[in-house]
C-alpha cells in the first residue's frame, strides 16, 4: 500500500503519527477522569446525584473550553508553521499539550483545571494541521491518501491508550481512591515530551516549505476569489466532522459509567465493585467507539481513491446520521447500546482520515499550514456548542444515561444536513497534484 517510501519518509509519517496519537491521548484523559476529578475539586461526594449532575455540566463546559482553545492553537501554530517552518511548530505543539496535561494533575480548583486545559488545547489544536501539512509535503503524490489515512489511525488508538491508562490506574491500582487516582492519570500526559525532543533531533524541514517561504501568510487570502471555494469546502467538512464527533464522544466514557451505575444499582453491587464496573464500562464504551473509528479511517482509502473525495464525504455523513439514530434513538439494553458505539464510530470518527489528506490538497504551500489549521480548528468554536448544549441539557434533566441518549440522538441532524450540502460545496480534488 505504501511501497517505495524512503526511510526518512517513514520517519516523518511515524513522528506525525505519534504526535497526533499523543495529542488525542492527552485531550481525552479528562473525559475518563471527569467523574472522579470534578466532584473532588467541587467538594462533592462521588456517586451522589449532585456529583453526577455537576460532572455532566462541567464535562460540557471543559470540553467547550478545550474546543475554543483548540481553534486558537490551530490558527496560531498554523501561522507559525507557514512563517517559521513545520519542524519548529510541530515540536512546540507537542511540548505545549504535554505541559498543560501534566499541570492538570496539580489542580486544586475547577478554575485551575480549566486554565490548564486551555493551555493543553493550544498545543493540541496546532499539532494536527502541522503534522498533516508535513506528511502531505513529504510523501509522493500517489501515496498521499494512504499516508493520510494511516496518520488518522493514531487518533482512535490514542484514545484507546487513554482508556487503558485510566482503567489500569483508576480501575485497578487505585480503585479505592477515586479522589486522587485522576491526578496520576493526568501525570501520564508528560510522556510526549520525549517525542518533541526526537522531532527536534531527527526531523528535517519540509523542502516544499523552504522553496515557497516568504512573507507571513495573511488570513484574509483564504477568502479571496482564488481560495474562497476551497475554504468553504474545508469549513463544511471540518465543522460537520467536529460537531458530530464532539457532541457524541465527549460523553461516551461518561455514558459507559452511567450505564454501569444503572446495572450496579439494579444488581445491588457493593461500592467498590460498582466503581470497578464503572471504570470497565467507560473503557468498553470508548473502545467500541474508537475501534469503529479505526476501521472507518481505513475505509477512506478505497472510498477516496475509487469514488472521489466528494462521494466519500457524503457516504461518511449519511452513515453517521443513520448510526446515531440507531444507537441512541432506540430502547436498547445497556450492553447492546455500548456495542452499537462501534457502528457510530465508523462514520462519526472514521471521516477524519479523509480530512488529513483533503485539506492539504485544497491549498497552496505558502498558506497550507494556516489554511488547514484555520479551517480544521475554527470549526471547533462552533463545535464547542455541541458538548456544552448536550451537557447543559442533560445536567438540567438529572444527568442520567437515558437523558444523555435522548439528547445525543438529535446530533444526527448535523451530518444529514452536510450530506445535502456536499454535492454543491465540496470541491473534488481526486487526481490533482498538491498545489504549489
Amino acid at each position: 500500500m505504501l511501497k517505495g517510501l524512503t526511510r526518512y519518509q517513514w520517519l516523518v509519517i511515524g513522528a506525525a503519527w505519534l504526535g497526533w496519537g499523543f495529542d488525542v491521548f492527552d485531550a481525552m484523559l479528562f473525559n475518563f477522569v471527569a467523574s472522579n476529578c470534578i466532584p473532588t475539586l467541587l467538594g462533592l461526594a462521588p456517586g451522589t446525584d449532585a456529583a453526577r449532575s455537576a460532572t455532566v455540566y462541567w464535562t460540557g463546559i471543559l470540553s467547550a473550553v478545550l474546543l475554543v482553545g483548540w481553534a486558537a492553537g490551530g490558527v496560531l501554530f498554523g501561522w507559525l508553521a507557514d512563517r517559521h517552518g513545520r519542524r519548529l511548530a510541530l515540536m512546540l505543539t507537542i511540548m505545549a499539550y504535554a505541559l498543560g496535561t501534566t499541570l492538570c494533575a496539580f489542580a486544586t480548583s475547577i478554575e485551575q483545571l480549566t486554565l490548564f486545559r486551555a493551555l493543553t488545547s493550544l498545543g493540541i489544536g496546532g499539532e494536527w494541521a502541522v503534522g498533516a501539512a508535513l506528511v502531505a509535503e513529504t510523501v509522493p503524490e500517489e501515496h498521499r491518501v494512504e499516508a493520510g489515512a494511516l496518520l488518522q489511525t493514531a487518533s482512535p488508538l490514542g484514545i484507546m491508550l487513554a482508556s487503558a491508562v485510566n482503567y489500569q490506574i483508576a480501575g485497578v491500582w487505585l480503585a479505592d481512591d477515586p479522589q486522587n487516582s485522576w491526578r496520576y492519570v493526568f501525570l501520564c500526559g508528560l510522556a510526549p515530551v520525549f517525542l518533541a525532543l526526537a522531532v527536534r533531533v531527527f526531523i528535517k524541514e519540509s523542502e516544499r516549505w523552504q522553496t515557497s517561504r516568504g512573507e507571513a501568510p495573511q488570513l484574509a487570502v483564504l477568502f479571496g476569489p482564488s481560495l474562497r471555494g476551497a475554504t468553504r469546502a474545508a469549513l463544511l467538512v471540518s465543522l460537520t466532522a467536529l460537531l458530530s464527533w464532539w457532541a457524541v464522544n465527549a460523553f461516551v466514557p461518561l455514558l459507559g459509567g452511567l450505564l454501569a451505575g444503572d446495572v450496579a444499582r439494579a444488581e445491588g453491587l457493593a461500592p467498590e465493585a460498582a466503581q470497578r464496573l464503572a471504570e470497565a464500562w467507560k473503557s468498553n464504551a470508548s473502545n467500541a467507539f474508537n475501534l469503529g473509528g479505526l476501521v472507518g479511517a481505513l475505509a477512506a482509502i478505497p472510498l477516496a481513491k475509487f469514488w472521489g473525495r466528494r462521494p466519500a464525504f457524503i457516504a461518511y455523513f449519511l452513515w453517521s446520521a443513520a448510526a446515531i439514530l440507531l444507537a441512541f434513538g432506540l430502547p436498547w439494553p445497556p450492553e447492546t447500546r455500548l456495542a452499537l458505539l462501534f457502528v457510530v464510530g465508523l462514520g462519526v470518527y472514521g471521516v477524519f482520515s479523509a480530512l488529513v489528506f483533503y485539506l492539504p490538497e485544497l491549498f497552496p504551500t505558502r498558506v497550507r499550514g494556516l489554511a488547514s489549521g484555520f479551517c480544521y480548528n475554527i470549526g471547533r468554536v462552533i463545535a464547542a456548542f455541541g458538548p456544552f448544549a448536550v451537557g447543559a441539557i442533560a445536567a438540567g434533566a438529572g444527568g442520567s444515561s437515558a437523558v444523555i441518549t435522548q439528547t445525543v440522538v438529535w446530533v444526527a441532524v448535523v451530518p444529514l444536513l452536510a450530506a445535502l450540502l456536499a454535492p454543491r460545496w465540496v470541491v473534488e480534488t481526486r487526481g490533482r497534484p498538491l498545489p504549489e
